[in-house]
C-alpha cells in the first residue's frame, strides 16, 4: 500500500484539475451581436424580445415541448414557479431539507408558510414518505429539489401529490439533463424551476433562471406573475384594464437570452460529458467497503453537478474531516460538508422574514403551528456520511480515474 500524500506520500495527482472554460466565442459572438446590433440602431437591448423568445422555445423543445420564460435568477424561477399557483396565503408548501436558502425562502415572498420534509438518509433529497405525515389541511405544493443532478424518486410523488389534490413543483437548479425513468427531470411535476447562474450546468451570464412547464394556463399565470402582473395570454375583450395581478419585475434580459441560447445548445454535449465522468466514478468505487459514490434512484441518471460521495464512518479509523484531509493532499477538489440545511439557519428558526412580525407564522389567521416545522434529523446524518467532490464537464476519463484511485487509495489506508 503506498504511503499517503498527507504523510510524505507521493500524490495520485500532481497536475491541476482542468479549469472549466465555461464560456467560449459562442458566447462572446451573441453578446458582440447584441452591441452591435445596438449601437447601429441606436436603441438598447432590453427584455421580452426575440432572443427571449428563441430560447424559451428552444429550452421547452429540449424538454420535449411545453412552455418556458426566462427570469434573472434560479431562485425567482422558483418564486415565478410558486406565483403561478395562484396559492392563497397562509397556505402549507412542504419543502426540501437540503438547498440553497433560494429554495426556500420563495414560499415566504408568496405569502405562504414552508414546512420542512425530513431527507432520505441515502441522500440529500427528501421523498415521499417523509413529505406524507406533514401534509395538513393547509397544505397546498410539495417542492422538491433534485440535488447534485440526483433525481427525487418522482412517481411516489406525484402519486401521493394526486392522493392530496397538491400541486408539485421541481427545482431543477442543479439537475440540467438528468432523468428519471427515461423522462427529463422537470417534466414530471406541475411546474419547474432551473438555476442558469454561471456556476450551473449551462448559464445565461452571471445570473438567470427558467421556469417550465407543459401546463399552458400555468405558463401564462408564471409569465403575468414574472413581469408585475401584465395581462399575457389574456383575451380581448375581456374586461381585463391593465395589469392583472400584483408581481414584480423578475424579467431575463435579451443579453442574458442571447447568452443563454448558445449555451443551451452546447447543453446536451455538457451533460453527457459530466454524466461520463460520474459514471466512471461510480462504477469503479461501486465495490468499495469504505467510500461509493451515494445512492441514486434506480433507473435514473444523475447530471452530476457535483459528486456526492457516501462514507461507511464504521468501517473507518479516522473521521470524515480527516478522510478528506487526505483526499485533498492526493489532488482530489474536496467539499466535506455540504451543510446546506436551511431550517439550521437564524432567518428560519428566528422566523426573521418581515420585520418582528413572525409573519407568516404569528399571523393571526394561520392555524397552523406558530414555531417553524422542519424534520431535519436525516439530512444531518445525511451531510454528516457524505463529501463532495466538484467535478465539471472539461474533466475527462484521466480525472475520473484519479479521482477513484485516491478514494481507494485512502480509503485503503484508514479501512478498519
Amino acid at each position: 500500500m503506498s504511503k499517503l500524500a498527507i504523510d510524505g506520500g507521493s500524490k495520485v495527482r500532481n497536475n491541476p484539475m482542468p479549469a472549466r472554460g465555461l464560456l467560449g466565442e459562442a458566447e462572446r459572438a451573441a453578446a458582440l451581436a447584441m452591441f452591435d446590433e445596438a449601437i447601429a440602431s441606436g436603441v438598447a437591448f432590453g427584455y421580452n424580445g426575440p432572443q427571449e423568445e428563441r430560447y424559451g422555445k428552444e429550452f421547452a423543445e429540449l424538454l420535449g415541448g411545453g412552455f418556458a420564460d426566462g427570469v434573472n435568477s434560479g431562485t425567482n424561477a422558483l418564486f415565478c414557479a410558486l406565483g403561478a399557483l395562484r396559492l392563497e396565503p397562509l397556505s402549507e408548501v412542504i419543502c426540501p431539507p437540503i438547498t440553497d436558502p433560494g429554495g426556500i425562502m420563495p414560499v415566504i415572498f408568496t405569502g405562504c408558510v414552508p414546512v420542512v420534509a425530513d431527507a432520505d438518509p441515502r441522500s440529500y433529497n427528501s421523498s415521499a414518505e417523509e413529505m406524507a405525515p406533514l401534509i395538513t389541511e393547509r397544505t397546498r405544493a410539495l417542492v422538491v429539489a433534485h440535488i447534485a443532478g440526483d433525481a427525487v424518486d418522482m412517481d411516489p410523488v406525484m402519486a401521493l401529490a394526486e392522493q392530496h389534490g397538491l400541486y408539485v413543483v421541481e427545482d431543477c437548479a442543479q439537475a440540467h439533463g438528468a432523468f428519471y425513468k427515461g423522462r427529463r427531470l422537470g417534466t414530471i411535476g406541475h411546474i419547474a424551476a432551473f438555476s442558469t447562474m454561471f456556476g450551473k450546468h449551462f448559464c445565461t451570464g452571471g445570473q438567470g433562471g427558467l421556469v417550465y412547464t407543459r401546463d399552458e394556463q400555468l405558463y401564462w399565470q408564471e409569465r403575468q406573475f414574472a413581469d408585475r402582473g401584465k395581462p399575457f395570454g389574456v383575451a380581448p375583450g375581456s374586461g381585463t384594464v391593465g395589469n392583472v395581478i400584483a408581481g414584480i419585475n423578475c424579467n431575463l434580459d435579451e443579453l442574458g437570452a442571447a447568452i443563454g441560447l448558445a449555451q443551451l445548445r452546447k447543453l446536451p454535449d455538457i451533460a453527457a460529458r459530466r454524466i461520463r465522468v460520474g459514471n466512471r466514478v461510480r462504477d469503479a468505487l461501486a465495490g468499495n467497503p469504505v467510500v461509493q459514490v451515494g445512492w441514486q434512484v434506480p433507473d435514473s441518471q444523475s447530471s452530476y453537478w457535483f459528486l456526492r460521495l457516501h462514507l461507511e464512518l464504521d468501517a473507518l479509523r479516522v473521521d470524515k474531516a480527516a478522510f478528506c484531509a487526505a483526499l485533498a493532499a492526493e489532488g482530489i477538489p474536496v467539499v466535506v460538508a455540504y451543510r446546506a440545511i436551511p431550517a439550521e439557519f437564524t432567518w428560519f428558526r428566528e422566523k426573521r422574514c418581515f420585520g418582528t412580525s413572525g409573519f407568516p407564522w404569528d399571523c393571526s389567521d394561520y392555524r397552523g403551528p406558530k414555531e417553524p416545522v422542519a424534520r431535519i434529523g436525516q439530512a444531518i446524518r445525511a451531510v454528516e456520511t457524505h463529501f463532495n467532490i466538484q467535478i465539471h464537464e472539461s474533466y475527462g476519463d484521466r480525472e475520473a480515474e484519479d479521482i477513484a484511485a485516491a478514494c481507494e487509495k485512502v480509503a485503503a489506508a484508514y479501512a478498519r
